[in-house]
């Protein structure tokens, strides 16, 4: 399957592209265009639903499994190329039970952003 390094977002720029471009194409040639629309559908449908989500936890209270969530979301932006996504994603994993309340509300934002950002670059979305 396609992969994706996904960096930690310290150094990460709002400005890094949204998505490898070529992402997509290398997952239709492993699982097909029928697939891989499916698959894709369902990711943004999920990813909607978690970005909600994390809006609705409690930092304090509930840092494991806001950790939990942004590892899958990780894993599946970087599946469909969606490196600014997963990088700020990977950034929520490593630091949910040391974040404060503001730096969570922040990151939150941006990973709404790249989220947009990754939609508005999507040629079929």
């Amino acid at each position: 399957m396609f992969e994706v390094t996904v960096a930690p977002a310290q150094g990460m720029r709002d400005a890094e592209p949204a998505r490898e471009p070529g992402a997509y194409a290398a997952l239709v040639r492993e699982i097909g265009e029928d697939g891989a629309g499916e698959v894709r559908a369902v990711f943004w449908s999920e990813t909607s639903a978690r970005l909600q989500l994390f809006r609705t936890l409690s930092l304090a209270q509930q840092s494991a499994k806001i950790s939990r969530e942004a590892h899958s979301l990780k894993s599946a932006a970087a599946t469909f190329g969606y490196v600014r996504l997963a990088g700020l994603a990977l950034r929520l994993e490593n630091t949910a039970e040391t974040l404060h309340d503001a730096e969570f509300r922040d990151l939150l934002d941006r990973m709404d952003a790249a989220y947009a950002a990754a939609r508005a670059q999507e040629p079929q979305a």
